[in-house]
């Protein structure tokens, strides 16, 4: 079964444009030379990708090990941590295995506090008595107007 292989490299003392703009005609013709089925060029912000597809691992391993796939290799920008190589294609998401995607955040994903019943008051149970206490109807300060 074919599967695809990457190669990114990002930016470093020089840009990873640049390195491509350098090494693309050479990595496609050694891909192609040596049984690939298809590539592509991806570019970002973070730098350049080489996706390739070969049929089997040894045709890959063929390729990788070509002294001008070793050379563009070492030539990348940042040599010690700016050349990532793997199976699969962008970011890792194997051809065989796609990346399941994530569910969606939704409001019901965190459980809210159960709503509490809102304090009622009687009104009609206050007694005249009850209200005198409280500086109304007579009461101290009855007639006038309290400021809060």
């Amino acid at each position: 079964m074919a599967e695809w292989w990457s190669i990114e490299v990002l930016h470093g003392e020089v840009s990873a444009f640049l390195w491509q703009e350098q090494h693309d005609s050479a990595l496609i013709e050694a891909a192609l030379t040596n049984g690939a089925l298809d590539g592509s060029w991806h570019a970002g912000t973070w730098g350049v990708a080489f996706e390739v597809l070969f049929e089997t691992e040894q045709q890959w391993q063929a390729f990788r090990n070509l002294p001008v796939v070793r050379a563009a290799l070492d030539a990348v920008p940042d040599p010690v941590s700016g050349l990532l190589i793997y199976r699969g294609r962008g970011g890792g998401s194997d051809a065989r295995k796609p990346r399941r995607p994530k569910p969606a955040p939704a409001a019901s994903a965190a459980s809210l506090p159960e709503p509490q019943d809102e304090p009622r008051f009687d009104l009609t149970r206050a007694s005249p008595a009850d209200l005198a206490g409280a500086g109304i109807a007579g009461g101290p300060g009855a007639g006038r107007f309290a400021s809060r």
